[in-house]
């Protein structure tokens, strides 16, 4: 997930999740990246109804470079 801006973001909340100390943050840290996984989810699902209702591959790889960045 790591090469999506919301991989980036996950990537950023592990890494300060690991350096604090306080289990209240680490919670909010841990739910938060939880989160990125429902947004992830979520693009997918959109997705794969936008490529039923279209028929097509390129609406998916339109779709896929544009939760990319590109």
């Amino acid at each position: 997930m790591a090469d999506t801006p919301v991989g980036a973001i996950d990537t950023l909340l592990a890494d300060a999740t690991a350096e604090v100390d306080d289990p209240e943050v680490r919670y909010k840290l841990r739910t938060a990246r939880q989160l990125t996984d429902v947004i992830e989810q979520h693009h997918d699902d959109l997705v794969a109804v936008a490529v039923d209702a279209t028929g097509s591959d390129e609406v998916e790889k339109q779709l896929h470079a544009r939760r990319q960045g590109e």
